[in-house]
């Protein structure tokens, strides 16, 4: 399996994986790289219908938007294929982007056990913490890790077993308000502790903004705002969320350890 494998996993809903996911597959697409995709929540889907709908906007428009090969994944293909399996029928993907669902799984763990990259967007709110770490409710100090975090640490021991570089793990803070609050501030804290201690890089997701509700129907993201025909002038807003994304994907692609070129994707 030469194609590099990023997961986008969280056993919590609502953090933003799927549009998340959508951007990297979009900005890797636009850096002319081969990107397969698989949705792991087939139930509900989003990834799926992000894609669908892209394509559907494409084609009523008659603009040729990237879109990769993609792959909803279901229990009854699971009963037959494996993952990896399936990312090996395709040796010409240079990158393979998976999203999982809002809940354990296995079809999760099974993902992120091939990951190269995970990525793990969390809003923020003690809510969201608890899936990194348990914090002690008296002085609001790290207790220990989660089933969660206990699960990456299984797909890192995996990996050292089959002589495989060490994943990198980047959790991206999500959601963030504009205006900075005691609770930011904390739940910062927290996480810049916690990723000493659990060995994760981590990064600013995107803000908290309607742009990304509105362009879900169409099938966009903020790495199409220059595609010829879009008619879409960029605002104040959206020149902000584009850097936010950049940055991010940035953070996603800094792994020292795999030889990889993130200046096509920041240009």
């Amino acid at each position: 399996m030469t194609a590099q494998v990023i997961v986008f996993a969280n056993e919590k809903g609502g953090t933003g994986k799927s549009t998340l996911a959508m951007h990297a597959v979009v900005a890797l697409l636009r850096a002319k790289k081969k990107v397969l995709t698989f949705d792991l929540d087939a139930n509900q889907g989003t990834l799926t219908r992000y894609i669908a709908h892209r394509k559907e906007f494409a084609e009523k428009n008659g603009i040729p938007l990237p879109c990769p090969e993609h792959c909803c994944w279901t229990d009854s293909i699971n009963r037959i294929y494996t993952l990896s399996g399936e990312i090996e029928k395709h040796p010409e993907a240079d990158y393979v982007i998976i999203d999982t669902p809002g809940t354990a799984s296995e079809t999760a763990v099974q993902a992120m056990a091939l990951a190269d990259i995970l990525v793990t967007p969390l809003n923020d709110s003690l809510v969201d913490l608890d899936v990194l770490a348990t914090l002690d409710q008296d002085t609001m100090k790290i207790k220990g890790s989660s089933q969660f975090s206990q699960t990456v640490w299984t797909a890192r021991q995996q990996r050292m077993l089959n002589k495989k570089a060490p994943l990198h793990w980047v959790v991206a803070r999500n959601r963030l308000l504009y205006t900075k609050s005691k609770n930011s501030k904390v739940i910062k804290d927290l996480l810049e502790a916690l990723s000493r201690r659990i060995h994760f890089t981590l990064a600013e997701g995107i803000s908290e903004r309607v742009i990304y509700r509105e362009m879900f129907i169409k099938g966009l993201t903020m790495m199409d705002f220059k595609e010829n025909g879009l008619n879409m002038p960029l605002s104040v807003s959206s020149v902000l969320a584009r850097q936010e994304i950049r940055s991010l994907m940035s953070k996603i692609l800094q792994n020292p350890l795999q030889q990889m070129k993130k200046d096509a994707i920041t240009a």
